[in-house]
């Protein structure tokens, strides 16, 4: 199993901005100390390859520097040249999470699950959508047919819904804050909204029947799972009340099912805003430690 980094790569931001960019670095650090021999650096998706799920005009236009301003308002992050190459290579980390996935079982990229990205503009923090355009190149190159999304992130996946809508071939499934970010909803698949303040029992017998939703319904050859930590308790942004132990049977969950469907499966950490930044990197290395446990089970 490969896991991709893209912390290497600076993303110029200014000061007190509220993106949590450090984290990236001390994913990358912690998850060194236990799989070093598994990480690679995340090779960048070309522009011809970004096209496969975006406007030609957005991606031109974010790689010479003339996107307009309105969209870089709604992504949320300043324009640059850095942007756009951390955007590309978080991209390419998912493309490589997924060619892992179909060679060995499971892939991982530290960063991604960037799934407010639609056809032509990105938002929420999201430049391009890296799922989408992974699917789009396996389905191109002919490895896959279909394939599912499984977004946990607290946040609707309108990027992606948007992006395979009316497409058979794509099961999404959102279970998300019901009164959280994006307030203009692009129906999924299946979205399962999830009520404030919402705790682990809950919110995981949500997941058993939306799971159970999807495992009727698809047949994928291969599982992106967004493995969000915010809907931590502790989290800024997340307005639900999970703790660290749920979000570990949440992980739980989605790779017991793969494991049961032997479905290859690609994970992105997604979004996470803990204070203090610590919560939100301890939360994806249960994540990455509990697959690689799986899939490694003596560390080699």
């Amino acid at each position: 199993m490969l896991i991709f980094r893209t912390d290497q790569f600076p993303l110029p931001l200014p000061d007190g901005h509220r993106f949590p960019a450090a984290k990236y670095q001390m994913l990358a650090d912690a998850v060194h100390a236990i799989a070093a021999a598994h990480m690679t650096t995340a090779p960048a998706a070309t522009p011809g390859e970004l096209m496969l799920a975006h406007a030609v005009n957005y991606v031109a236009a974010l790689f010479d520097g003339s996107v307009a301003p309105d969209i870089m308002r709604e992504i949320g992050l300043p324009w640059s040249p850095q942007l756009v190459q951390r955007s590309a290579r978080s991209v390419g980390a998912t493309i490589g999470a997924a060619h892992s996935a179909l060679q060995y079982g499971a892939g991982i990229n530290l960063a991604g699950g960037t799934h407010h990205a639609g056809h032509a503009k990105g938002g929420g923090f999201c430049v391009f959508n890296d799922v989408a355009v992974a699917i789009r190149l396996l389905q191109q190159e002919g490895r896959i047919r279909r394939a599912a999304v499984i977004d946990l992130d607290v946040h609707q996946g309108n990027g992606t819904a948007e992006l395979f809508a009316g497409d058979d071939s794509v099961f999404t499934l959102s279970l998300h804050g019901e009164k959280n970010f994006p307030f203009r909803r692009v129906p999924s698949t299946l979205d399962v909204g999830v009520a404030d303040n919402t705790g682990d029992g809950a919110y995981l017998q949500l997941l058993d029947d939306a799971l159970r939703t999807l495992t009727s319904n698809a047949q994928p050859d291969i599982v992106f799972y967004l493995a969000g930590a915010d809907p931590y308790e502790g989290d800024r942004l997340g307005r639900l009340s999970l703790s660290k132990a749920g979000l570990l049977a949440r992980d739980c969950r989605v790779f017991d099912l793969c494991e049961q469907q032997q479905w290859p499966l690609a994970v992105t950490m997604a979004g996470g805003y803990a204070v203090p930044i610590g919560d939100t990197v301890d939360i994806h290395l249960q994540t990455v430690r509990e697959l690689l446990s799986r899939h490694h089970p003596k560390g080699g």
